[in-house]
């Protein structure tokens, strides 16, 4: 029998219009590292509302809400056991939180201005294999997540209806994955959408990209030239600033320092992926991002040894800071919120 014991402590949402930019800024030279929350967790997924305030969902049951470095937390318990989150999504009207491994367990927190109004479970998925990796919405009311192969094919469940509800997908309409072709639960970032498609990216034996183009009705699936074969290689992160232009990080996180064949972009939708800065600039990296209105040409990429900026679609990088992150997300074009080992920063790129 399922149980579910969930203690919130007032959950805060609030909104703000950030003010546009009016004079077009130069290219960063540095970034600014404000830490805005610390615990004992590890957080490798955030979604943030504003410049001030940062959802959260993380390890040993914790999810919350940091609103200007005051967090309003809640403790997930499922039975006798604390989940751990590694994926999380946003709508106007609730925030989605997955649990990794068995069971996998979906929870939808509602909320009303400034306060979390009701939590429940939508979905459950229980058996030896399961594993969920992340989770991404088109719109208010479509969304998807993905998780490892449970038979032959990626674990895919699609909703309809502003996440009441969720079905997965069959393996009759999915490409087969291989023998030992997985996807990591790094940073929530191993699924991209755009408009109505969707991308899907994996690592371990190979490193592919599950393409659909009409939210997840057919899909297709294209090779890479990231590094795979390895239980730990493979694409970590995938990001598209529009329907075209695409970029993938990843490598290998037991050699973290190999900077080959762990990054590469695609112009034609993900059809194929042609290796940039190869040999050169940073190695491996678990999320990845396009600074918002940058032209599809500045690209920010952090992981475990630090936080890397490009701003020629990675054919060039700098080192902004060594400190080590799981997951980025941006607000606007300077301003980010990270998260990572017992913690969370906001981030300030500057000229």
């Amino acid at each position: 029998m399922r149980l579910c014991v969930v203690f919130i402590v007032a959950f805060v949402v609030f909104s703000c219009a950030d003010e546009k930019k009016d004079a077009i800024r130069g290219e960063f030279s540095k970034v600014a590292i404000e830490k805005v929350f610390t615990d004992s967790v590890s957080i490798r997924a955030i979604q943030p509302i504003d410049v001030n305030g940062v959802w959260f969902a993380g390890s040993n049951g914790k999810v919350g809400f940091v609103d200007n470095k005051n967090p309003k937390l809640a403790t997930i318990h499922y039975g006798d056991s604390l989940l751990s989150f590694r994926a999380i999504a946003k709508t106007d009207k609730a925030v989605f939180i997955l649990s990794i491994s068995n069971p996998a367990v979906i929870y939808k927190i509602g909320f009303n201005e400034r306060d979390a109004t009701s939590i429940e479970e939508v979905y459950y998925e229980e058996g030896e294999k399961v594993f969920y990796d992340a989770i991404k919405f088109w719109n208010n009311q479509e969304g998807i997540a993905i998780g490892d192969p449970t038979e032959d094919c990626l674990s895919i469940i699609i909703t309809k209806d502003g996440g009441n509800s969720w079905k997965k997908v069959s393996c009759d309409i999915l490409p087969k994955v291989e023998e030992g072709e997985a996807a990591f639960a790094a940073s929530n970032s191993n699924i991209a959408v755009f408009e109505n498609k969707v991308w899907v990216v994996t690592g371990g034996k190979r490193a592919r990209v599950f393409f659909s183009p009409n939210k997840g009705q057919s899909w297709e699936v294209f090779n890479t030239p990231i590094l795979e074969g390895g239980a730990m290689t493979g694409i970590y992160s995938v990001d598209f600033f529009d329907d075209q232009t695409g970029v993938l990080f990843g490598g290998d996180w037991s050699n973290k320092e190999n900077n080959f064949s762990n990054k590469a972009l695609t112009t034609d939708g993900g059809k194929t992926w042609q290796l940039v800065s190869d040999g050169k600039g940073p190695g491996y990296r678990s999320s990845v991002k396009f600074i918002p209105n940058s032209n599809g040409q500045e690209i920010v990429a952090v992981g475990s040894l630090g936080i890397s900026f490009s701003k020629n679609q990675g054919k060039s990088w700098l080192e902004l800071s060594k400190e080590g992150f799981f997951a980025i997300e941006f607000v606007n074009d300077s301003v980010a919120f990270a998260s990572g080992n017992n913690k969370i920063a906001k981030l300030t790129f500057k000229e």
